[in-house]
């Protein structure tokens, strides 16, 4: 299937900013971390003589009597990186099950969108998508072609439908790939179920403090169908689960394990809001049932209006 334009539509008059700043190659809406005579006051520094007079502050020398220089913070484009996952669990629910998006079109849409955004305002985009194994990796360009290309990668992931069992969620892979090759401060925008294997879930983290420490800004949306996968919202009878990446069956009935299946998926959600609060990481839940365009919309106008 297509990607629904419609979709992306009311998105498109918004403005996307980062948070922190960001090294560019061309002038856009960003902060950079280098300071020039362009755009915004930052600060004032002692005249050295024999430089250009053109930004002494002569208000300030008729306080002070002393020569001051005006520097200012350049404007610079974005870097932004896609990384999305294609592992087997962002299938479900499987097409027909439900009227929504499922996890991976949800995620497609979001990626399409923000290509879209910044496209708008001249930032570079790269995209790397993973499953159990790092799938697509297209560095950050400008470019109307780049662009068209990452949009295809997109569509091929809807049009290929859900991978044969055993394409399980290996994120940290791909979060170090991008930290080794993304040398300039970025954005990263990360869209996963984030069901990586339990044991891993410190090297998750890991990957995530080594993107930070490189002083990329990171956006992590989980994407998830709270009503089945954290809830546990289904009828009363008993059913067989079955691990969609593993392939691995339990027989259970949900009124019997209900109670202590939310609590354990409220304890893990409220380890990944504690970490991502420490590395100054934007979590965003993004709930399939909520719908694609309100959970956007509101990320974007929040973000907007903060920074």
């Amino acid at each position: 299937m297509p990607i629904e334009q419609r979709h992306i539509q009311a998105l498109s008059a918004l403005e996307f900013k980062a948070r922190q700043v960001v090294e560019g190659f061309l002038a856009g809406l960003h902060k950079s971390p280098f300071h020039g005579f362009s755009v915004e006051f930052a600060e004032h520094r002692a005249y050295n003589p024999g430089e250009s007079t053109r930004h002494i502050d002569w208000k300030l020398y008729a306080r002070t009597d002393k020569l001051y220089v005006k520097r200012y913070e350049e404007e610079t484009n974005l870097r932004c990186h896609l990384v999305l996952d294609a592992s087997s669990s962002m299938y479900y629910p499987a097409k027909g099950e439900s009227k929504e998006f499922n996890k991976v079109e949800f995620a497609v849409h979001a990626g399409a969108a923000f290509i879209q955004l910044l496209r708008k305002q001249r930032d570079a985009v790269g995209l790397t998508t993973f499953s159990d194994t790092v799938l697509v990796a297209e560095e950050a360009r400008s470019n109307a072609v780049h662009l068209r290309h990452l949009m295809q990668h997109l569509e091929n992931l809807l049009a290929t439908g859900a991978p044969d069992r055993g394409q399980r969620t290996h994120m940290v892979e791909a979060l170090h790939d991008i930290a080794q090759r993304a040398h300039r401060r970025s954005l990263v925008v990360v869209l996963s179920d984030m069901l990586d294997d339990q044991d891993r879930e410190s090297e998750v983290f890991d990957a995530l403090q080594h993107l930070r420490f490189n002083k990329h800004d990171i956006i992590l949306f989980h994407v998830v169908d709270r009503k089945h996968e954290l809830e546990l919202d289904l009828q009363d009878r008993p059913y067989t689960f079955v691990d969609v990446e593993t392939g691995e069956q339990v027989k259970a009935h949900p009124a019997e394990v209900r109670e202590a299946y939310k609590t354990a998926m409220a304890e893990r959600w409220h380890r990944l809001k504690l970490k991502c609060a420490q590395y100054r990481i934007d979590l965003v839940e993004a709930d399939i049932n909520a719908g694609f365009e309100p959970i956007l919309l509101e990320f974007l106008t929040k973000r907007a209006r903060l920074y």
